[in-house]
């Protein structure tokens, strides 16, 4: 029996993978390096499945497969997917597809790109989002890399990823490492994300004092409306969640935060690019601050909180919260897109940003009822500049600024930090600004160090320098950019 495609790696992820690929007719070779995790599949999950076909080497694994061969990794991103593909290459031929579906850095899936399109090989660096679930139900896929096997391995794919309103959250993402780039920023967006709803959970307990089945049921409600999102959906059952005796199992929780990397390699790329993603930089930085448990335990002894007076209105507050919440999340997507359109440009990749928007409706973590609006936003106008001019993302902004200020300035009094909110509202204030101070920041820098400046009075590109102080000379330093 010949296979439709071969999977590596058969950690959780990659089995329900397979398990969602069988589902949809395919016929998988599977192969992992511990010969006993693939007799437990087998025998486990897979139990009854004769169309799920377990090798014990991956020359059998190639011999295996239908040509063009296609063969998915599911390992460890970094030196483990480089190890996996040299040890295939002995086994392939000119055509045969290898697609990478872990966490990759893009400039990984770039170099791999290029490398194995040397020998004829056709490199995918897919982005898979939804965590276990989406793996087995039907994730959001971002592949990108060698446009030859997009028609190889589309059918299947498409066929596994999650669907919105019929449409698969699955389509070709663009060139060379640019599917990872898309699920990086993706990542992003997820940091930014989370942390919005975390400052937002401790508005309601430290602000108003309120119980965790009444914030659980707040929750249920936003999920109603505008903010209707998986990470919305699933704040509301986890703090309605009860431990063994009866209580809120999330107070049990180190509040002390993880990450894997990429939220960190958005906000690099977006320093490296010279794009503002502020909101997604201070979500990755209050993970770190988090991890300080023991120092600011120590900290909070000695510095004491403000007085937290109640709010004689607190049924008006949680309508500002909730208006604040929208608008920041917004800000969150704008800067996220800013970003990818700047990859676009630099490296010379052809994104589509509707059909990325739409790809994050479903099977994704960051899936929300507004990237229809976003996706709508590009197809009226593909080359938005950004969202922020879209009209539905305009709307909401205006509509929301008063209860967003409010909000950010009750959180200042009561002593409770907003990180990404108030990023959020100050790249908003920075944006629609048509004068920054920056002005003064290059008159600064030219006299400390003659690095000239630009006046608005004459043609851009012409640099000018000042002797500040009498005694400078009218010598100028090298112009230049990071």
């Amino acid at each position: 029996m010949k296979a439709d495609i071969g999977l590596i790696g058969l950690a959780v992820m990659g089995q329900n993978l397979v398990l969602n690929m069988n589902d949809h007719g395919f016929t998988v070779a599977v192969y992992n390096r511990t010969e006993k995790v693939t007799k437990d599949f087998l025998s486990g999950n897979a139990s009854g499945r004769d169309t799920i076909l377990g090798m014990t080497s991956l020359e059998e694994l190639c011999r295996t497969l239908k040509r063009p061969r296609k063969i998915m990794i599911m390992v460890k991103a970094g030196m483990v997917v480089d190890s996996v593909i040299s040890q295939l290459l002995p086994f392939l031929e000119k055509g045969d597809i290898i697609i990478d579906g872990g966490n990759s850095h893009y400039p990984d899936s770039t170099r791999r790109m290029k490398e194995l399109s040397q020998k004829g090989i056709l490199f995918v660096g897919s982005g898979v989002s939804g965590g276990e679930e989406g793996a087995r139900r039907g994730p959001s896929l971002m592949p990108g890399g060698n446009p030859e096997a997009w028609p190889h391995i589309k059918e299947i794919l498409q066929a596994i990823s999650a669907k919105a309103d019929g449409d698969p959250c699955c389509d070709w993402v663009g060139e060379e490492g640019a599917g990872h780039y898309v699920k990086m920023v993706h990542n992003g967006i997820e940091y930014g994300d989370m942390q919005l709803i975390g400052e937002a959970y401790q508005l309601l307990a430290e602000g108003l004092n309120l119980d965790h089945d009444k914030m659980s049921s707040i929750f249920k409600e936003w999920n109603t409306g505008a903010l209707d999102s998986y990470l919305i959906e699933i704040t509301g059952e986890i703090l309605a969640f009860k431990d063994t005796d009866g209580l809120p199992l999330v107070e049990k929780i180190k509040d002390s935060a993880g990450q894997k990397g990429t939220g960190k390699w958005t906000g690099i790329a977006a320093l490296d690019a010279g794009i503002p993603l502020t909101l997604i930089a201070e979500a990755v930085f209050s993970r770190c601050l988090s991890s300080l448990k023991d120092e600011r335990v120590k900290a909070s002894k000695v510095y004491a909180a403000p007085e937290k007076k109640p709010l004689s209105d607190q049924e008006a507050f949680l309508k500002d919260l909730e208006q604040a919440l929208l608008a920041s999340k917004l800000i969150s997507y704008a800067q996220g897109f800013m970003l990818l359109r700047q990859a676009a440009a630099e490296f010379g990749w052809n994104l589509n940003y509707g059909a990325i928007a739409l790809m994050w409706r479903g099977g994704c973590i960051i899936r929300s009822t507004f990237l229809g609006a976003i996706k709508t936003a590009f197809d009226d106008k593909p080359d938005l500049e950004n969202l922020l001019q879209a009209p539905y993302f305009k709307d909401i902004i205006e509509n929301s600024q008063a209860a967003w200020r409010r909000v950010v300035v009750q959180a200042v009094n009561w002593g409770i930090p907003l990180p990404a909110m108030s990023s959020a509202l100050a790249f908003f204030d920075g944006y629609r600004s048509a004068r920054l101070p920056a002005s003064l920041l290059q008159a600064q820098r030219d006299y400390f160090g003659a690095h000239s400046y630009e006046r608005l009075d004459k043609p851009a590109g012409e640099f000018f320098h000042t002797d500040w102080t009498g005694q400078g000379g009218g010598v100028a330093a090298s112009t230049y950019s990071v």
